[in-house]
């Protein structure tokens, strides 16, 4: 019904068809778009080796678009993601030579793809933790945006953290781990650097080691 208290009956009609009209036209787009799509996407695939072998690096692993979004539905997540890693042969599969220097460290998780056995089915070494105060970071540990440099966040001065010394780290020829700090007394500063951000490293100072490492996850790492 019209209710302009001026206006010819043409003109309340005119209004009452375009009203009509434009409904119509909009229920006749819903139909024709269907309802929302999320983006779809596939398993992540197996990490690939890394980049360099025989020095801090970078492995990625990948997934695919199964279905895109249509009609405002999800959007798709990220399809790669990227993380610090070290190779311990060379591309001809002979042993990387032993470094001195500082202390390569990563994330707790990357420690869950570490084989736990050797070719023939034996138990590797279990390894050992070591405990560390944090004396220093750069600031370049918490300016780092990316999916692989978000555990570099917790690195905290003053913090106390576990670094873990597991194969194929561990030296075999003396059950250590580069940097570890073994052979150091408490007082001495060690160095170390985070792998996927070379800019991102600083020192801290050995407390003890210990058979297994037991600080919060955020604050657990690996020798690498």
């Amino acid at each position: 019904m019209c209710y302009r208290p001026v206006v010819s009956k043409s003109a309340c009609l005119g209004s009452y068809i375009k009203a009509r009209s434009s409904s119509a036209g909009s229920e006749r787009k819903r139909k024709f778009t269907g309802p929302a799509q999320d983006c779809v996407v596939g398993d992540w695939s197996f990490w690939s080796g890394c980049a360099k072998p025989c020095q801090p690096s970078t492995r990625v692993r990948v997934r695919h678009i199964e279905q895109q979004p249509s009609h405002s539905g999800e959007p798709c997540p990220s399809v790669e993601q990227r993380s610090g890693c070290r190779e311990y042969r060379d591309h001809q599969g002979a042993h990387c030579g032993q470094e001195s220097g500082p202390a390569f460290i990563t994330s707790k998780e990357f420690a869950k793809g570490r084989p736990k056995h050797d070719n023939y089915g034996n138990p590797l070494d279990p390894g050992f933790c070591v405990e560390f105060t944090l004396a220093s970071r750069t600031p370049h540990c918490t300016v780092e945006n990316r999916p692989h440099t978000h555990w570099m966040r917790y690195i905290t001065e003053g913090f106390k953290v576990c670094v873990a010394c597991e194969p194929p780290a561990m030296r075999n020829n003396s059950s250590s781990c580069q940097g570890d700090g073994q052979e150091s007394d408490k007082e001495a500063v060690l160095h170390w650097q985070a792998v996927g951000n070379h800019q991102c490293s600083g020192t801290w100072k050995k407390i003890q080691k210990t058979q297994q490492c037991n600080c919060p996850p955020q604050h657990s790492f690996v020798f690498i």
